[in-house]
């Protein structure tokens, strides 16, 4: 393939056996492989094995090596345990026999219950209030940003122009995707210093997503020390999911 796949194309996994599936996405590109879309294939991977109807709760992920956009990825799933309410799964996503990400992930059924906030969302501008924006690799979503003389955003809405199915486990990985595509390290980048990839992430997923629509992301940096930050992205729309995410030089997502 010459061209970045699309959003869809990257979820199309194959199966190859139970609890083991492949993506044969294989690209040509001159960057590393993507930490936003090992997480998002892991997560459909595990959404793919628990019982129907159970949905994301929260992924915890380890970036240990760099992928490649030119080989196929192997996620091995693990069936930790399936309760009454919950279902509990680790992968791992393997290329040329070594891991390169490890991820651990909850999913549970929808119940009723509370459902409110403990602070007030941002006060933030509709996007058509704001001008868009390209983003070199993803080309499956469109970008309105504030922040537009950054060199990444730090604060944009973001939806998917393919169309999705309405399955919500792929629009929980979509959402995981976009979890990955900034920093909030922008602003305090300088001194020749840039904000390198993720260590380590995680996602809680609040509320169910329609990625098809537009989502708020705005990523806030809360320290650096010894080349490591930890970030909080919060995110308005449909979905308010929070997250740490750890970047030497640069960031962690906590939530």
């Amino acid at each position: 393939m010459a061209h970045p796949p699309t959003i869809r194309e990257l979820l199309d996994l194959e199966y190859v056996e139970e609890n083991l599936y492949r993506s044969c996405a294989v690209f040509d590109e001159p960057y590393r492989l993507f930490g936003g879309q090992v997480a998002a294939q892991a997560l459909l991977a595990a959404g793919r094995t628990v019982p129907d109807g159970r949905l994301p709760h929260s992924l915890h992920g380890y970036f240990l090596r760099q992928g490649s956009t030119f080989r196929p990825t192997v996620f091995q799933v693990d069936r930790d345990r399936d309760g009454q309410s919950f279902s509990a799964r680790r992968v791992v996503a393997i290329q040329e026999g070594e891991v390169i990400f490890n991820m651990a992930a909850s999913f549970a059924a929808p119940r009723p219950g509370a459902d409110k906030d403990a602070a007030d969302a941002p006060d933030i501008p509709p996007p058509g209030a704001l001008p868009g924006m390209i983003h070199p690799r993803v080309p499956s979503f469109e970008f309105r940003a504030p922040d537009s003389g950054q060199r990444l955003p730090s604060r944009f809405w973001i939806r998917c122009t393919d169309g999705l199915s309405d399955d919500p486990l792929v629009h929980a990985a979509v959402l995981a995707y976009t979890s990955d595509i900034s920093t909030g390290l922008i602003p305090l980048e300088g001194d020749g210093s840039l904000a390198g990839p993720s260590l380590d992430h995680a996602v809680w997923f609040h509320r169910p997503a329609r990625m098809d629509d537009w989502t708020w992301q705005e990523l806030t940096p809360h320290r650096l020390h010894l080349r490591r930050s930890p970030c909080r992205e919060h995110r308005a729309g449909d979905a308010v999911p929070r997250e740490p995410a750890g970047r030497p030089g640069r960031c962690a997502r906590d939530g």
